[in-house]
């Protein structure tokens, strides 16, 4: 790997991690077209903490509120909106770890095709479209009880196959729910914080169990690249998604979707 595809693969990762048009498509889709070699364990170990420094120096605020009414709530019994949220994410997290344990293999084998990367791209930016046509977009987050927390958390799950985006999954579910489009994100942005880091801490397990040679430069600067792109791309999803909606990237994903298939087709 180049330090040029270091950089489009970090600036990739961060710009599509936290958008709902998944960025496990768009980092595995290099390969497919460019013929790029995989990006390996320790790069990917690397966009995982850009990201989740991203998300949680950008919900700093949150974050900090939320782990103190957590801890309150098991150690002082104390209840409020924010233990509740943070009970709720906690349990939305769930789902997507046992999937993730049972399925990965299968996944590995047979689902990170471009094939289906190309399927799901378009059957999910349809779902988002039409669940995004008929919200009601009344509630906010803490309105979330554990019937709506382990419906996300379930869509989360799914959002392991390739092309799904955990992002589109999560807000389709929250505004299907009836969240606003700034609480779905929010939602969406929060969940994303223990999922990430449980993703990282395992990929760097096995890094640190593994054999693979690390490239102290190429992992700088995935660590730093993805960490400013993500930033950004939090900042600006949520100024916007109320006055844009989900229309432009469902526009996105179908014309992704149907030029994956022409390419696949020609080639």
């Amino acid at each position: 790997m180049s330090y040029f595809e270091a950089f489009i693969l970090a600036l990739v990762q961060g710009f599509t991690e936290f958008l709902p048009i998944s960025s496990s498509a768009h980092l595995i889709l290099p390969s497919a077209i460019l013929g790029w070699e995989d990006q390996g364990l320790a790069f990917d170990v690397a966009v995982h903490v850009g990201t989740l420094a991203a998300v949680v120096i950008y919900f700093r605020k949150e974050v900090v509120t939320l782990f103190s009414a957590l801890f309150g709530s098991i150690f002082k019994g104390e209840r409020s909106k924010e233990s509740k949220l943070a009970w709720m994410i906690v349990l939305a997290t769930i789902p997507a770890c046992i999937f993730g344990l049972l399925m990965k293999d299968i996944i590995e084998l047979y689902l990170r095709s471009a094939y289906v990367i190309a399927t799901t791209t378009i059957v999910f930016g349809l779902l988002l479209w039409w669940v995004d046509k008929n919200a009601k977009l009344a509630d906010d987050e803490y309105q979330a009880g554990w019937k709506k927390a382990l419906f996300i958390g379930l869509a989360q799950a799914a959002a392991i196959i390739p092309g799904t985006s955990r992002s589109g999954a999560t807000i389709t579910a929250a505004l299907y729910l009836g969240f606003t489009r700034e609480a779905a994100a929010r939602f969406s942005f929060l969940m994303s914080i223990p999922i990430i880091t449980l993703a990282g801490a395992y990929l760097g397990l096995k890094l640190a169990t593994g054999s693979e040679p690390i490239h102290f430069g190429f992992l700088l600067t995935g660590i730093i690249v993805s960490f400013v792109s993500a930033y950004i791309c939090i900042h600006f999803f949520l100024k916007l998604i109320s006055r844009m909606g989900m229309t432009p990237f469902v526009i996105y994903r179908l014309i992704l979707g149907v030029g994956l298939f022409a390419f696949l087709l020609m080639s």
